[in-house]
């Protein structure tokens, strides 16, 4: 479990999150939304200890994370950033390989079990076939696949990734947070797509200037009365299939129905 208690943060004294409280219980997948500058991605880098709380504290299980050793909140605790901008010529294996480096001690070298489970996380994400290719020619979605590959090696059991699916086609959105979905372990996801969030998240997050305006499941943080102050667009719900959906307009649409639900 993954905590959040009381905290604030501010970048050359403006403030970016005031007060923020956030409890992620074990094997959930929650999603952090809101508007651009909400404070999504300076909340998950409080989380996994990249930034430092003025005010509160982040806590993993019954731990600080400030207080944890880096080699040990590794192997706890993986993390997949928006970019990864290496341009060291390694190959999709090696690159998965540096998952296993928290689990090393100085001057130790990878073990033929250490090998095996960066294999292993290979496979898991559908790229074993890319081991020998260099990481800096893969596409979009198969970065995205050999870093969560990466981040499985860790055998963390804690998962934060900050937006997965940015600059991805709508096929890999979906296949790469599907992959994600499945994962045995808590997970930690900002989104800007609402409708990915409604379709894979057990529970969100809702964000605005720095502050938590609205927790709980996509059904009962998606919905007009809570959206439409916050992104300031008309927004209308449509379960197809069962899935919701949601549609948006500009607020004031001559348009528009009335906020409610409908079925197709």
């Amino acid at each position: 479990m993954i905590t959040a208690h009381h905290v604030s943060f501010a970048y050359d004294g403006t403030l970016v999150l005031d007060d923020v409280r956030v409890t992620v219980r074990p094997g959930r997948f929650v999603g952090l939304i809101g508007p651009n500058g909400s404070g999504k991605t300076t909340l998950l880098r409080t989380l996994y200890a990249a930034l430092t709380p003025r005010a509160g504290l982040v806590s993993l299980d019954d731990a600080a994370v400030a207080t944890l050793p880096q080699r040990e909140l590794a192997r706890r605790l993986a993390v997949v950033v928006q970019e990864d901008s290496t341009e060291v010529p390694l190959t999709v294996a090696e690159t998965v390989l540096m998952g296993r480096s928290p689990h090393l001690t100085a001057f130790q070298r990878y073990s033929r079990a250490d090998h095996r489970i960066a294999a292993a996380a290979l496979s898991r994400v559908g790229a074993r076939h890319l081991a020998d290719r260099l990481f800096i020619g893969l596409s979009g979605g198969e970065r995205q696949r050999v870093l969560i590959a990466r981040a499985l090696a860790q055998q963390a059991d804690h998962l934060l990734l900050d937006e997965p699916t940015n600059h991805l086609d709508i096929r890999y959105q979906h296949e790469v947070l599907q992959l994600v979905r499945t994962l045995s372990v808590t997970t930690i996801v900002v989104l800007h797509d609402l409708n990915l969030a409604a379709r894979y998240c057990d529970e969100l997050v809702l964000l605005d200037h720095g502050r938590v305006r609205a927790t709980g499941t996509p059904d009962e943080v998606l919905c007009p009365e809570v959206l439409e102050p916050v992104y300031h667009i008309g927004v209308r719900r449509v379960f197809a299939d069962g899935d919701l959906q949601l549609l948006f307009r500009p607020l004031g649409h001559a348009d528009d129905a009335p906020p409610g639900d409908a079925s197709s």
